[in-house]
C-alpha cells in the first residue's frame, strides 16, 4: 500500500521577497511599487516518487540540494508551487531542533502539546509518557522550561516524542547529528523498530553508514531535482559520494562569514592547493571567533570521502589546554607523515560549549586530496577507518 505519493512537486522562491506576517505588512505591500525584475530560485523541480507502508526511505544530497525543502513540503510546513502530495496517515516531523515545541513550556507540557498536535488523545499520551521520558534521558529536567535545555537535550526529547506517539509516517532530518554517539545509536535502533511495526520513515542524513544500515531504498536529490531513485542503496551512496569530490588542485583555504562565535578560515598551512603528498607532515590552520571563550571548544573531525569518521581533534588539546581569548583565535595543528592513505578526505568543524551546546557546525567544511609520493612506503599499513586517539 502506498502511503506517500509525490507527483511532480516544484517549489519556487522569489529572492529578496519578505513574508507578509500581518495585516499591516500586507497593507504596506499594496503601496510599494512592484518590481518586474524579481529573481526566482527553484528549490525543487518536478520531483516524483512513491513510498510504501513500512518502507524506510533515505534522502541524500549535498548541502543546498533541496532535501530540507522537500521535507518541509511533505510535512505541510510550506506549500509546493506546483504538483500534488498524497499522505495517508498521521505524520510526525522532526526537521530542526525544537520543531513543535514552545520554549516557555516545560518538557512535560511540551510532550502533551506535541502529542495533541499529532492528533493523540490525552489518555494515549499519558500511556506513553514514562517511555518517552526514559528514552530521552531528561528525567531530571522534565519540569524545566525547554528554553533552558541544551540543543542536545532539546533534540533528544523532540525525537523521543515524535518516535513514541506512533505516527504512521515519521520524517527525520539531520537534527540527530546534534545528539551524542550513544543517543544517535538509540535513535537508529528506534527507527528500525518503527519500521518493523509497519510504519513509514523518511530519513535525511549525511551519515552514509546509517543510511545503508537503516534504509531499504534511497533517493538522491541534486540541485532540486531527483537524480536517482533506487532500491540499491549502495548505488545511491556511491553516486552521492562522487558528487563534488573532484577537488584536485582546488583552493588550500576556505573562508566563512565573519560573525561572532563562528569559524572564519580553515585549510592547509603553507600549501598552494588542496592536493598534497602523504610523504610530508600535514599542517592545517583554523581561525575562529569567540564572544565568550569560557567552556567553548572546537571539534575538528576528519572523514573519508565515503563518510567514514577517522578521528576527532579538540581545539583545547591542540592549544595545550591554554584556553582561548575573546575575539579571533588561530590554531595550527599537524598530522604525522603517511597517516592518511591516498584518497579524498573532508573535515567537519563545530564549536560547542561545555560539551553540549553547539554554537556553530559546518559539515564538509574543507576537502583535500592525498596523493602517494614516489617512495612506496606506508608507516601505518594496517590503518583502517575508525576512531583514532592521537594524544
Amino acid at each position: 500500500m502506498k502511503v506517500i505519493e509525490v507527483k511532480n512537486i516544484s517549489k519556487t522562491y522569489t529572492l529578496g521577497a519578505a513574508a507578509k506576517d500581518s495585516i499591516v505588512d500586507t497593507f504596506r505591500g499594496l503601496f510599494k511599487p512592484s518590481s518586474s525584475s524579481k529573481q526566482t530560485f527553484n528549490a525543487l523541480t518536478d520531483i516524483s516518487f512513491d513510498v510504501d507502508q513500512g518502507e524506510v526511505l533515505g534522502i541524500v544530497g549535498k548541502n543546498g540540494a533541496g532535501k530540507s525543502t522537500l521535507l518541509k513540503v511533505l510535512s505541510r510546513i510550506t506549500e509546493p508551487t506546483n504538483g500534488e502530495i498524497v499522505m495517508r496517515g498521521r505524520v510526525a516531523s522532526l526537521l530542526e531542533v525544537g520543531t513543535g515545541f514552545h520554549p516557555e513550556l516545560s518538557g512535560r507540557e511540551n510532550i502533551f502539546l506535541n502529542g495533541s498536535i499529532l492528533g493523540m488523545t490525552r489518555a494515549e499520551i499519558k500511556s506513553k509518557f514514562d517511555e518517552i521520558v526514559a528514552f530521552s534521558g531528561v528525567e531530571k529536567f522534565i519540569d524545566t522550561p525547554v528554553k533552558h535545555y541544551s540543543s542536545g537535550m532539546y533534540v533528544r526529547l523532540a525525537f523521543s516524542v515524535a518516535a513514541h506517539l506512533e505516527p504512521e509516517i515519521l520524517i527525520i532530518d539531520e537534527v540527530l547529528a546534534v545528539g551524542d554517539a550513544e543517543f544517535q545509536k538509540k535513535c537508529l535502533g528506534k527507527m528500525k523498530d518503527v519500521a518493523g511495526q509497519g510504519r513509514t520513515v523518511l530519513f535525511v542524513s549525511h551519515n552514509m553508514a546509517a543510511v545503508k544500515g537503516l534504509c531499504s531504498r534511497a533517493i538522491l536529490v541534486e540541485n532540486g531535482k531527483l537524480a536517482l531513485n533506487s532500491f540499491e542503496v549502495e548505488e545511491v551512496v556511491q553516486l552521492y559520494s562522487r558528487q563534488g569530490k573532484e577537488d584536485q588542485g582546488g583552493s588550500s583555504l576556505v573562508t566563512f562569514e565573519n560573525k561572532p562565535n563562528s569559524v572564519l578560515e580553515l585549510g592547509l598551512k603553507d600549501e598552494e592547493s588542496n592536493l598534497i603528498l602523504n610523504s610530508g607532515n600535514l599542517s592545517f590552520r583554523v581561525k575562529f571567533h569567540l564572544e565568550i571563550p569560557e567552556g567553548a571548544d572546537l571539534n575538528i573531525a576528519f572523514f573519508t570521502s565515503d563518510h567514514q569518521k577517522l578521528f576527532v581533534l579538540l581545539g583545547n588539546e591542540i592549544n595545550n589546554g591554554d584556553g582561548f581569548k575573546i575575539g579571533v583565535n588561530e590554531l595550527i595543528f599537524t598530522l604525522p607523515k603517511y597517516i592518511l592513505n591516498k584518497g579524498k578526505y573532508y573535515i567537519n568543524i563545530s564549536m560547542h560549549k561545555n560539551y553540549s551546546d553547539f554554537l556553530f557546525a559546518k559539515r564538509e567544511a574543507f576537502y583535500f586530496t592525498i596523493e602517494e609520493s614516489s617512495v612506496v612506503y606506508n608507516k601505518y599499513p594496517n590503518l583502517v577507518p575508525g576512531p583514532i586517539n592521537l594524544y
